[in-house]
């Protein structure tokens, strides 16, 4: 020992070091599996959002279509006019916004259009995978089995 050494030397083995890696390791490993779940809700959030808000569009449409003036009961040429119907004298709106493709990034939504082109339905463009592998139906709605978030169609029914 020398002198002004409040303590004697030790030999340094380095088990703090191990034991912070491993602590590092166990913690990295723990983030990595809620990372994981949490991005799987996160996917799970939004494709609710686009069954929704497809939805939304769905009875937008139908709604334009029953409350037209006379007996040609018509879809619209544009998405905008589901906003502000020009047919009538006072506002009327059939959705409060053009809400975007929460799958997709807001991305704008596909537009599928009838003979006589006007709009029918809606569809998401992502070509991602849904994770409902089934059926959904809900009311007013009915959704065959998808590869694709694509190959879901949001449609107004043409027997009414």
């Amino acid at each position: 020992m020398r002198p002004g050494d409040a303590f004697p030397p030790r030999q340094q083995r380095g088990y703090g070091f191990v034991a912070i890696l491993l602590l590092l390791a166990v913690v990295s490993l723990g983030l990595s599996s809620v990372s994981s779940a949490w991005s799987t809700e996160a996917r799970r959030d939004k494709e609710q959002q686009l069954i929704r808000i497809g939805q939304l569009y769905v009875q937008a449409l139908e709604r334009y279509r029953r409350v037209s003036p006379g007996t040609d009961k018509r879809l619209p040429m544009e998405l905008d006019e589901l906003l502000l119907d020009q047919r009538f004298v006072g506002t009327v709106r059939h959705l409060r916004r053009l809400y975007p493709d929460p799958v997709s990034m807001g991305q704008p939504w596909g537009v599928i259009r009838g003979d006589d082109g006007r709009i029918q339905g809606v569809y998401s463009l992502s070509q991602e995978e849904p994770l409902i592998k089934g059926t959904v139906a809900r009311p007013g709605l009915r959704l065959a089995a998808a590869a694709r978030y694509s190959d879901w169609k949001f449609v107004v029914d043409s027997d009414k």
